[in-house]
């Protein structure tokens, strides 16, 4: 059984920072491809970044990129969402996910956390 949880969401001025984990709860050994989405009110979940289950490939949706860093502590099953320079239009619900393989959809990612509220005022 897989389980994620995240943390670390919260309100931020714009222009600020916060920084996301998600912990993963997996068979010893086994190691997942992790990613990050969100939702804003009345949208659609939509896609921000991948990391790797070595950590050695990241991918970034261009709403974000240069401004969030996605990295992964493989002793403590945790990933990390970095997020500065922090817009208004970054708000929204934050969730963790992960799969087998690398994916971009949401559809590809069986494991979900219940997700973290980002708030980001202006």
């Amino acid at each position: 059984q897989v389980q994620l949880v995240e943390s670390g969401g919260g309100l931020v001025q714009a222009g600020g920072s916060l920084r996301l984990s998600c912990t993963v709860s997996v068979r010893t050994g086994e190691r997942l491809v992790m990613a990050w989405f969100r939702q804003a009110p009345g949208k659609e979940r939509t896609f921000v970044s991948v990391i790797g289950d070595r950590g050695g490939y990241t991918y970034y949706d261009d709403s974000v990129k240069d401004r969030f860093t996605i990295s992964r502590d493989m002793w403590k099953n945790t990933v990390y969402l970095q997020m500065n320079s922090l817009k208004p239009e970054d708000t929204a619900v934050y969730y963790c996910a992960a799969a087998r393989y690398i994916r971009y959809d949401e559809s590809s990612f069986p494991y979900w956390g219940q997700g973290t509220q980002v708030t980001v005022s202006s």
